[in-house]
């Protein structure tokens, strides 16, 4: 059903993984949708795939000016922005002792200075219209601590905080706030994981999968089409009362 028809849609990290299946149920839902993102070849292809309602705006969400450049240039094809979905992440890991202040730094750019930025940069034409969704992809590590990857964990609870805080603020604008909290996710980012855990122990790449699926109670990883319905979901209107969430998709992890 074209549930979003009309809106524009905003898509951080829209090359692959969540992202891009993100990107592809909001297009099936009726709505526009700028794709940002680093790898320009990725972007390319998400927006064949998609179609005449796709528009690819690379751009590093890291530097403030390159993704005011790719937000500005989304909002020139298709108009004012009603979806912010800040999905650009990543994880890195090492014991703390190890992981120095520059990793901590990294982190937080990445996961939780970004998508404040993003919002920053959108928000105000939400209120404006008394219109807007705003969707953070979290993690189960927003919500709970995991060993070796502190300044991930570090950053992604500071996402979740900025989503519970902002979204009283606007609560009576028309604009709603939430997180989507994900747990192992079969994506390039589980998949790196997997090597880094080949790599320091010595185990399989199916011991090594079979490691991370066994925090969730189904045994499974999650799919990347799971979190986008999610996310898609908490974009329409049926979703108005939700605010300031933090939605877990992990199979009952916590």
């Amino acid at each position: 059903m074209k549930t979003l028809d009309g809106r524009h849609a905003v898509v951080t990290g829209a090359g692959s993984g969540i992202g891009r299946a993100t990107a592809e149920l909001l297009a099936l839902s009726g709505a526009r949708v700028t794709l940002i993102g680093r790898h320009v070849g990725r972007l390319s292809e998400t927006a064949d795939r998609i179609g005449d309602d796709a528009f690819a705006a690379p751009g590093d969400v890291t530097d403030p000016d390159s993704l005011a450049a790719a937000i500005d240039a989304g909002r020139d094809r298709f108009g004012p922005i009603d979806i912010l979905v800040n999905n650009a992440g990543g994880a890195s890991s090492a014991p703390f002792l190890k992981a120095g202040a520059g990793d901590l730094r990294a982190m937080l750019a990445l996961n939780l200075e970004a998508p404040a930025e993003a919002i920053r940069l959108v928000l105000d034409g939400m209120i404006t219209r008394r219109q807007g969704r705003i969707v953070n992809v979290a993690s189960t590590a927003g919500l709970k601590g995991y060993g070796y990857v502190s300044s991930y964990v570090a950053a992604k609870h500071g996402l979740v905080g900025l989503t519970r805080a902002l979204a009283l603020e606007v609560a009576s604008k028309g604009v709603t706030v939430n997180a989507v909290c994900p747990g192992f996710t079969d994506t390039d980012m589980v998949a790196r994981s997997v090597e880094t855990i080949v790599g320091k122990t010595g185990r399989s790449e199916d011991e090594a999968r079979a490691a991370l699926a066994s925090g969730n109670p189904q045994g499974r990883l999650i799919t990347a089409d799971e979190v986008a319905e999610t996310i898609v979901w908490l974009c329409g209107d049926g979703a108005s009362g939700v605010n300031g969430a933090a939605i877990t998709v992990a199979g009952g992890e916590l």
